[in-house]
C-alpha cells in the first residue's frame, strides 16, 4: 500500500489573506484561488489555541497590520512553507474568515476551496459525504446501466475540485487534476468504489492517471507520480482497453493512453441527437476520436460516413468499434482537421452533413481570441462543403469560450460565406456532467446543430 507523506488533520494549520479587494469571487463560493490573488506576506502557521469569547477562531481574530509587512515579501526563503495538500484558511485582507481549502505551493492555482463555513472540517467524513452525494446525484433520473459509461464525479461541479471519476462498465477511471488531492487519493478511491457499489454499479478495476500538463502545472515530482500511478489495479497493459455500452453500441476506449479519462462521455446524448439528422446523408465527421458521432450516424442510416482524426491510435480503436458493431458504411482517414477540410474543398467534395468536434482551443483566458479565430476558420471551411439545406453539428469544449461567443462566431461565419445558419438545437453536455453556478468554467461544452441555407 502506498502511504503519502502528509499528516491528515481536519483543521487548518495555515492561514493566508487575499490582496485588497480580491476576495469577492470566494464570497460567491468560487473554488479557485490563484497565486496572484494572495497577499503572500500574510502566510502564517496557526498555533492551536482556544476560541475567543466572541466565538471567532484565532485565524479570524488576527490583526492584518501585524502580518502584512512589505519587508516580509522580500525574503520568502526565511519562512517555512506548507506542504502540498495541507489545509489552509483563506481570510480577506482585513482578517475576516472566508473559506477553507488545500494549498499547493507549486501551483499557480494556489488554493482549492472546499469549505465555506468555518464549522466545516476537511476530513475523511467530508470526502465520503461528498462522494456519496455526487454518485446519488447521477441516480436522480433513474438507475444506471452497469455496462454503460457515466461521469460519477466532476471536480468543481461536485464540490470536489481536482478530482474527476468516470465509470466504464466495471472500471473506474480516476483523473487527479489537483496536486493537493494526491495525499488523499487512497481515501478517495476507497470511497468512490464503495459509493458505486452502493448504487448498483460495482467496479472491479481502477486506473489512476494525471496528464502531463497537470503534472507540470501542479509541480508533481516523478517519484510522487509513480506512487500515484501505483494505485492502479489493472492487471496488465491489455486491461487498459475497456468495452462499454454507448448509445446501444459496443465501444472500446483506452483508459491508459486515451484523452481525458479515456472517452468523451459528455457527448453521449449529443452523439444520439446528431445521429437523428443523419439518415440517408453523406456525412463527414472531423475529429472523430474513437468514433462516437461517426458510428452513431452510421447506425442511424447514413449513406456514408467519412471519419477523420489526426491520431492513428484513436483511429485504430474507432475501426475496432465499427467492426464490433458490424458497421460497414463508415471509413476512417487520418489527417489534420484544418488541412483535411481544405483539401476536400480543393477536390470539389461535398457532404450532406458535417460534424466538428475539435479539441479544446482555449486553455486560458488569454487564448480566447485565438480560439475564436480557429473556430471561425474551421466552421467556415465546413460550410464551404455543405449544400443549401446541409446540416452542421459544431462543438466547442473550451470553457473560456462562452456560448454567446460561440454563436457570434457562427454569425461571423455566415456573414463571411454569405450563408444563413439556422440553429435547430443548442445543446450542452450529458446530465451526468453537472455544473456549479459558482464556477461558470464548469459549464464548458457547446453542441450546436445548424441547418445551412
Amino acid at each position: 500500500m502506498v502511504t503519502f507523506n502528509l499528516m491528515q488533520s481536519s483543521s487548518a494549520r495555515w492561514q493566508i489573506r487575499t490582496r485588497p479587494n480580491r476576495h469577492y469571487p470566494f464570497l460567491s463560493r468560487h473554488p479557485w484561488v490563484m497565486a496572484n490573488a494572495l497577499a503572500h506576506a500574510t502566510l502564517r502557521e496557526v498555533t492551536p489555541e482556544a476560541p475567543s469569547d466572541d466565538g471567532q477562531s484565532p485565524s479570524a481574530d488576527t490583526n492584518a497590520a501585524e502580518t502584512d509587512q512589505p519587508a516580509a515579501e522580500s525574503d520568502p526563503a526565511d519562512r517555512q512553507l506548507p506542504a502540498c495538500g495541507e489545509i489552509i484558511d483563506l481570510l480577506d485582507y482585513d482578517g475576516n474568515w472566508i473559506a477553507r481549502g488545500l494549498i499547493n505551493p507549486a501551483s499557480r492555482l494556489r488554493i482549492r476551496l472546499y469549505a465555506f463555513s468555518s464549522e466545516e472540517q476537511i476530513d475523511d467524513s467530508m470526502w465520503a459525504e461528498r462522494i456519496e452525494q455526487a454518485v446519488a446525484r447521477r441516480r436522480l433520473t433513474g438507475p444506471a446501466n452497469p455496462q454503460g459509461g457515466e461521469r460519477l464525479i466532476f471536480s468543481e461541479s461536485d464540490r470536489m475540485s481536482g478530482l474527476i471519476v468516470d465509470r466504464y462498465a466495471d472500471c473506474l477511471s480516476i483523473q487527479i487534476t489537483g496536486g493537493a488531492l494526491i495525499p488523499r487519493t487512497e481515501t478517495l478511491i476507497r470511497e468512490v468504489t464503495a459509493a458505486a457499489a452502493r448504487h448498483q454499479t460495482p467496479c472491479q478495476k481502477v486506473l489512476v492517471r494525471m496528464d502531463d500538463a497537470t503534472v507540470k502545472h501542479e509541480g508533481v515530482s516523478e517519484e510522487t507520480l509513480a506512487e500515484l500511478q501505483s494505485l492502479t489495479t489493472l492487471d496488465s497493459e491489455a486491461d487498459s482497453t475497456v468495452w462499454y455500452q454507448h448509445n446501444g453500441l459496443e465501444m472500446a476506449i483506452d483508459l491508459q493512453d486515451g484523452q481525458k479519462t479515456g472517452g468523451y462521455l459528455d457527448q453521449q446524448l449529443n452523439h444520439a441527437a446528431a445521429a437523428s439528422y443523419m439518415a440517408d446523408r453523406r456525412v463527414l465527421d472531423i475529429c472523430t476520436y474513437t468514433g462516437g458521432f461517426a458510428l452513431a450516424a452510421a447506425r442511424a442510416g447514413a449513406k456514408e460516413v467519412v471519419a477523420v482524426d489526426s491520431s492513428e491510435r484513436a483511429l485504430d480503436i474507432a475501426k475496432r468499434n465499427a467492426e464490433r458493431n458490424q458497421l460497414t458504411n463508415v471509413r476512417f482517414d487520418q489527417g489534420d482537421c484544418f488541412d483535411d477540410l481544405k483539401e476536400r474543398r480543393e477536390r470539389g467534395e461535398q457532404f450532406d452533413a458535417i460534424i466538428l468536434d475539435p479539441p479544446r482551443f482555449a486553455g486560458s483566458r488569454n487564448q480566447t481570441n485565438a480560439a475564436l479565430r480557429a473556430y471561425t476558420r474551421l466552421n467556415a471551411s465546413a460550410v464551404d462543403l455543405l449544400p443549401p439545406g446541409g446540416i452542421l453539428v459544431t462543438c466547442s469544449c473550451s470553457g473560456r469560450v462562452s456560448r454567446a461567443d460561440f454563436l457570434n462566431m457562427l454569425v461571423d461565419v455566415g456573414r463571411k460565406r454569405g450563408r444563413d445558419l439556422i440553429v435547430l438545437e443548442s445543446r450542452g453536455p450529458s446530465p451526468d456532467h453537472v455544473f456549479a453556478v459558482s464556477c461558470p468554467e464548469s459549464d464548458y461544452l457547446k453542441c450546436i446543430v445548424v441547418q445551412v441555407i
